[in-house]
């Protein structure tokens, strides 16, 4: 019998009980590992142990692959209509809506990002993109395709059955939302991995699809490491698609283990170190506070983070004094996730925190000039002070994907020199530019090699919009109706009405 975890917090920004069964969901009810083993899951504020969850294995992905293989033959797919699934969505979209306090609060305490980040963006954002592909369900559409009055051809857009999943640890439930969204709309079934790191939420969301009606089977949320859940995941011969979120290193792994087995379809939303260009016209006091959105929010756990900073000379020195100040105010801001004051979490772990650390440490041998931060914040918890240096685009600091609050300035002269820096890099996933010069931005923002282009802004995505890099940033598209066609294969219908031999 699976255990629970079970807490009850009194903090100035929520007070309440929070409760979780840790077992393994498959097939509409929580079990126990047929290994036996857990997890331990901590508490990143303060690096204390919280609970520990199921840890799966090979045995109980293949049990769990069953479970959705039955379920879409049966119960699910294309033998409930998209009305229905709609209506499914909705409900579990409602049901997250009614225990958001709940879930924000699990967020915060297995992430350490403050309450009302957690409560307004993460579970929020799960809501509303529960509720947008919701709206999809029913207009999962072929076409009618004109040949000839002797015959009819048209397409028809079938899901794939079994998908396999696998979240990151930084958006947890968000990050769910947008795999298992258009996945259930397009009539899948799935087999969900979370981060072993911050299972929580996912462990949460089990229980309320239960509650929702889903039929057993149709979402299995299976607990455990990258080497053991989600290797057998990539290899699954009866899964015929992947979804995943994280580094590039295992985007690769991944890949190569739909080559090796059955050539399941990929999705893959990986790494960045993404250029925010700011010229000399752009309106500095804005582009400050959009430059610190775009890279301090989450601890710099963002894939999209506009890490790369390049300012243009003219206002260069302007930019670094003021912009090195608002990241100085934020590190004062940092601590408990449930104080009220709270705007600067913590790492994800101590390796995460290391990681990071040594990248500060590389960046000062490189020659770096730190203009504010660089160490770690006090001595509980996994906390990094936000960071400003500046440098070169040769130096590694700078190239490779830090995964921190770090933000990394170069300075530039003219366009051209800018558009050839920020292309210069193996990533692609989002860039950003800021001039009040339309035709500039427009153009500068054509050139640059980047999945998603923001104009005066930074990271305001939206769930109609898709998501999806460039390069090693990976491939594939997440939101919009764009993600419909990653979970969706074509079938073409040729039907004689006249044809003669």
């Amino acid at each position: 019998m699976p255990s629970t975890f079970q807490q009850t917090l009194d903090t100035p920004t929520y007070k309440g009980t929070v409760n979780i069964n840790t077992g393994l969901f498959i097939n509409g009810k929580f079990v126990d590992p047929v290994k036996g083993g857990s997890i331990d899951v901590y508490n990143p504020a303060t690096g204390k142990l919280l609970t520990s969850v199921a840890a799966g294995s090979k045995e109980d992905v293949d049990i769990a692959v069953a479970a959705a293989k039955q379920a879409y033959k049966t119960s699910w797919g294309l033998k409930v209509p998209g009305t229905q699934r709609g209506k499914l969505l909705n409900k579990l979209a409602d049901l997250i809506e009614r225990d958001l306090d709940e879930f924000a609060a699990l967020e915060s305490l297995n992430t350490g990002k403050p309450f009302a980040v957690s409560k307004r963006f993460d579970i929020g954002a799960t809501v509303s993109t529960i509720r947008y592909y919701a709206g999809f369900a029913d207009k999962i559409q072929g076409k009618t395709i004109e040949t000839s009055e002797l015959k009819l051809a048209y397409t028809r857009h079938e899901p794939y059955g079994v998908v396999g999943q696998i979240v990151p640890w930084n958006y947890p439930l968000s990050m769910v939302s947008w795999k298992i969204g258009p996945a259930l709309a397009t009539g899948n079934t799935i087999v969900l991995k979370p981060s072993e790191l911050t299972p929580l939420t996912a462990q949460k969301l089990a229980a309320v699809i239960v509650e929702a009606g889903f039929p057993p089977g149709v979402v299995n949320i299976v607990n455990g490491y990258g080497s053991t859940v989600g290797q057998t995941i990539a290899e699954h011969p009866l899964i015929q698609k992947v979804a995943f979120t994280g580094s590039t290193a295992t985007g690769r792994r991944i890949q190569e283990a739909s080559a090796k087995s059955n050539l399941k379809a990929v999705t893959l939303e990986l790494g960045g170190r993404s250029p925010n260009i700011i010229f000399d016209d752009a309106d500095l006091e804005q582009a400050i506070k959009w430059a610190s959105m775009g890279i301090f929010p989450n601890a710099g756990q963002t894939c999209s983070a506009g890490s790369r900073i390049l300012v243009q000379e003219g206002i260069y020195d302007a930019f670094v004094e003021k912009f090195s100040a608002a990241a100085k105010a934020l590190g004062g801001a940092a601590g408990d996730p449930f104080s009220a004051s709270t705007q600067h979490g913590p790492q994800v772990s101590q390796t995460q925190m290391e990681r990071v650390l040594g990248y500060l440490d590389l960046a000062k041998k490189e020659g770096a000039t730190i203009h504010v931060g660089g160490e770690r914040h006090g001595e509980q918890g996994y906390f990094i002070q936000p960071t400003v240096f500046s440098g070169t685009n040769a130096m590694r600091s700078i190239r490779e994907e830090i995964f921190g609050p770090v933000a990394s300035l170069i300075k530039f002269k003219t366009e051209e020199e800018a558009i050839e820096i920020a292309n210069d890099t193996e990533y692609g996933l989002a860039a950003a530019v800021f001039t009040e010069n339309n035709a500039r931005a427009i153009r500068v923002a054509h050139a640059l090699e980047a999945g998603s282009l923001f104009i005066n802004n930074y990271n305001t995505i939206e769930n109609g919009m898709p998501f999806g890099g460039y390069k090693q940033s990976g491939h594939g598209r997440e939101l919009g109706e764009y993600a419909l066609q990653t979970y969706t294969q074509v079938k073409a219908v040729h039907i004689n009405l006249g044809m003669r031999l």
